[in-house]
């Protein structure tokens, strides 16, 4: 029976649990963007969005109980300075999952963990449009010069034998 299972134990004790995760949070928050495994990149998910959640209000008492996950100076000052004025209009989803594919070695499923407001790439950023080639041999210009005075001059001989 999965009576009071809810999260992935990751095959760790809760000791060697925590100190990976936040490990990987502190991480995530210096580089942006990690690649990990798939279980533990959905386990740092879970880890990291109540952390960011929590450093949107920038009170004394909320550095505290993100400094007790975390147990970084620089990572939070980072996260409450930086990333919370980022993600501040962002109502949750501040990470994305990707997945990447199989390790070689053993298998895995591998995927990267990123902030969601940091990643250029996926920024929603208009496109140029794509420049339309034609399939004909001879160039468009062309193509279109000779097509028209073709068409006009039959008009002309008209008007001319009338």
């Amino acid at each position: 029976m999965r009576h009071n299972k809810k999260f992935n134990h990751l095959g760790r004790t809760a000791d060697h649990r925590a100190a990976m995760l936040a490990n990987m949070a502190i991480s995530l928050i210096q580089h942006k963007r990690i690649t990990t495994t798939l279980a533990k990149a959905k386990a740092l998910k879970k880890y990291v969005e109540p952390l960011i959640t929590k450093a949107k209000e920038d009170t004394t008492n909320s550095r505290r109980v993100v400094f007790r996950y975390l147990q970084d100076k620089r990572a939070v000052t980072e996260l409450f300075k930086e990333i919370s004025v980022k993600v501040a209009d962002r109502p949750g989803g501040y990470t994305r999952v990707i997945k990447l594919g199989t390790r070689q070695g053993d298998a895995a499923p591998i995927a990267f963990i990123e902030l969601v407001d940091y990643d250029e790439n996926m920024a929603k950023t208009p496109k140029a449009e794509a420049k339309k080639t034609r399939r004909s041999r001879r160039p468009a210009k062309k193509a279109a010069e000779t097509e028209a005075p073709a068409a006009e001059a039959p008009v002309a001989e008209e008007a001319k034998a009338e």
